[in-house]
């Protein structure tokens, strides 16, 4: 009974500390959107962001969640909030604020990062504060990038038609893109025809045959239940990270003091990986549920991976020629990948003895 007791008190107290300190006004509030739904990787990083700093600052930071279109309903919409203060955070993928920052598409250049840990190691560096530092410039000092995430794992090439397991296969392939010069390049150089479908019309353009392939994550092919349009063969050549962008207003951010800057950036940190984590988590369920409904799964050798990287090698031409900027992004990033693989290396041979 004692212990109970206790116990009663101890959680009572709790509760009436936590309406104590809610019932303080926050020094400063964060607004963070998310053009998504709370079943999606940016969800799972901003309630992380949420919890971190609000304990963190002692109840000196509120964030407030705004899930969906609330604020703003795109990319180039949500940014302008962002610039101009009425937004605090905004989270898009490269496509979303390539409009504003062209670069960012450097995330889609194909076959660039191997895997998890490189990805990992790159985005959690100085190639994450160089793209910052040219954001802030083109912004007038206005737009922040906080850091680099993920949302959804990799892009793969899935199809109706066949597996793909070398590039030959793509030959003639009509795969689904985004009304983007870069990933029509890729598709291009792949043998394939790029074809641009608007999202909501893509289960129906797989039953048609308008499109016969797309390159996405899993967990969107199965959230969006695709197989049952007919698209039975997923290829793992992990052409591209999907990278999530986290912008901040600058002026927000540089109002706070220190203790105040460290308590968000430290919340970033959190946030980012958080986002490395969810995807991995749901991919897991995602890709049984695939081959448990009859579907096509290969993983192709290092030395078809190694051909595909081959085929695609003329995008990065292109990239650098034709995107502002482009030439210093793709240095940025290949530079830093050649150090996070020599670092990994040096690791993995330490903990291999």
């Amino acid at each position: 009974m004692l212990k109970k007791a206790l116990k009663t008190v101890a959680v009572a107290a709790l509760m009436a500390g936590s309406a104590a300190t809610s019932a303080l006004a926050a020094d400063y509030t964060i607004r963070a959107t998310a053009n998504s739904n709370e079943n999606d990787e940016d969800y799972d990083g901003l309630v992380v962001f949420k919890n971190y700093v609000e304990a963190a600052s002692n109840g000196a930071i509120e964030v407030e969640l705004f899930i969906g279109t609330q604020l703003c309903s795109n990319g180039a919409e949500c940014l302008q909030g962002v610039a101009d203060g009425s937004i605090d955070v905004y989270i898009s993928t490269s496509g979303g604020a390539a409009g504003l920052f062209p670069y960012v598409q450097v995330l889609d250049l194909p076959y660039l990062m191997a895997n998890d840990r490189v990805a990992e190691h790159v985005l959690s560096g100085d190639f994450t504060r160089t793209i910052r530092d040219m954001a802030l410039e083109d912004s007038g000092d206005t737009i922040r990038l906080m850091t680099i995430g993920n949302t959804g794992g990799w892009r793969n090439f899935a199809n109706t038609k066949r597996r793909v397991a070398e590039p030959s296969d793509m030959d003639g392939l009509k795969i689904r893109t985004v009304v983007a010069d870069l990933p029509q390049e890729l598709v291009k150089a792949l043998g394939a025809s790029p074809t641009p479908i608007p999202w909501p019309e893509l289960f129906t353009s797989f039953q048609t045959g308008v499109v016969e392939g797309s390159k996405n994550g899993i967990t969107d092919i199965m959230g969006m239940k695709f197989p049952d349009a007919g698209l039975q063969y997923i290829t793992l050549d992990g052409h591209a990270y999907m990278g999530a962008l986290w912008w901040m207003s600058n002026e927000s951010f540089l109002a706070m003091p220190e203790d105040m800057r460290r308590v968000v950036v430290d919340g970033f940190y959190a946030l980012q990986q958080a986002t490395f984590a969810s995807p991995k988590r749901k991919s897991i369920a995602a890709y049984e549920e695939f081959v448990a409904g009859g579907g096509d799964l290969y993983v192709p050798s290092p030395e078809q991976k190694a051909a595909f990287k081959e085929a695609a090698s003329p995008v990065y031409d292109w990239f650098k020629a034709n995107v502002t900027k482009g030439e210093e992004a793709f240095a940025a990033l290949t530079d830093a990948v050649a150090v996070a693989e020599e670092e990994i290396d040096a690791a993995r041979a330490k903990d291999l003895q």
